[in-house]
């Protein structure tokens, strides 16, 4: 019987966590089905409970950096020790971990390592500038070692390439599970009086929330109030940056801090909205393009790699350039003016072997 390890002792919210809950799920039916040993480190057994997997609870991991560098280096490798012999272990959370295994992989699903900050946002969300510093350092310990390297877009695999020197077939584009389907009831035009932006976020500071604010208060200023409206999913109140974001632009009668919305939420707004804006200066993947495409209306995008390849074969589809909010404005008020010409389908690329787009063929990949 060979086991496999899945260590992911820091995924325990949002997307994350939602990547750990499919791998899980897949490997508990493989578990239960053919001769494997499936063992998961996590944060708490709640967070993933699947039958035909065996636990063991790192909580303690998340009170400092040390910590979890301890137990990513130490720790882990103790158990494997204890687990030995390990077939295949796989770290879903970027980093390298020092274990004993025949194949080791990992899923970089963090794009900080190229993420270009600025200097203002030390002082407004040091934590993502330093995580930005670090994490390149971080990944490149023991990268080599990988028999495998998951990522989830083709310009990810690039920049590891060339940041990494690592041949592109040790490199595996692991698309995201597709969002759910939509009823016939639900594509369509926006029902909202005015015409309605959207743009679904936390509350980071690389999400560029400035971008959208500013273009907002410009198109205001030019075509007045009452035309249109942006909403935004934070309250101006979360961190320093999202209240500089408030003090700054609250004042816009058109702008709407509407405030963290549920999935359900999120979706029943994704009907009454007219179109998407997304100006986040990068993203691993960038799930709200993939939610939003599926319902055929307008998406205003930044003119990004990541944005580029997430809206593949979508229709009425622009982008722009995220340092430029005059830009941004006067494609949302050639919108709201009923001017949809420069919409257009982006076009699909053909992305590389190797490539998944399923748990199971990423397995048969890693296991084969």
């Amino acid at each position: 019987m060979r086991t496999i390890v899945v260590s992911a002792v820091n995924l325990r919210k949002g997307g994350t966590l939602t990547i750990l809950h499919n791998c899980l799920e897949y490997l508990s039916r493989l578990a239960q089905t053919e001769p494997y040993k499936v063992v998961a480190l996590v944060h708490k057994k709640e967070l993933v409970p699947y039958p035909g997997i065996e636990y063991i609870e790192l909580p303690w991991t998340l009170r400092s950096w040390y910590l979890r560098l301890w137990c990513e280096y130490v720790t882990m490798y103790r158990i494997s020790q204890k687990l030995k012999p390990v077939y295949l272990w796989l770290s879903l959370h970027d980093t390298t971990p020092n274990v004993e295994a025949e194949r080791r992989a990992v899923y970089c699903h963090n794009p900080f390592p190229f993420y270009q900050w600025k200097w203002k946002e030390l002082f407004l969300n040091y934590r993502i500038v330093c995580f930005a510093w670090f994490s390149k350092y971080i990944y490149r310990v023991n990268i080599h070692k990988n028999y495998r390297i998951l990522v989830q877009q083709q310009w990810i695999r690039k920049r590891f390439m060339e940041m990494f020197h690592l041949p592109g077939e040790r490199i595996v584009v692991t698309l995201p599970t597709a969002p759910p389907s939509l009823t016939k009831g639900q594509i369509g035009v926006g029902s909202s009086s005015v015409y309605q932006f959207l743009f679904p976020s936390y509350c980071d500071i690389h999400k560029n929330f400035e971008l959208l604010c500013q273009a907002t208060a410009l198109l205001e200023k030019e075509i007045g109030k009452g035309k249109f409206r942006v909403l935004l999913t934070i309250t101006g109140t979360e961190n320093k940056y999202t209240q500089w974001l408030y003090r700054k632009w609250g004042y816009v009668k058109s702008l709407d801090f509407a405030g963290f919305m549920s999935r359900d939420e999120l979706y029943m707004t994704y009907e009454k909205t007219d179109c998407l804006v997304f100006p986040s200066k990068i993203e691993t993947w960038g799930l709200p393009i993939s939610e939003f495409a599926r319902f055929g209306k307008p998406m205003l995008l930044a003119d990004l790699p990541y944005a580029h390849e997430t809206a593949m074969g979508s229709r009425q589809t622009a982008f722009f350039n995220v340092q430029d909010a005059g830009e941004l404005k006067e494609l949302m008020k050639r919108l709201i003016l009923n001017d949809t010409v420069f919409l257009t389908t982006v076009p699909k690329q053909k992305i590389p072997n190797p490539i998944t787009g399923t748990w199971r063929e990423l397995f048969d990949e890693l296991l084969k």
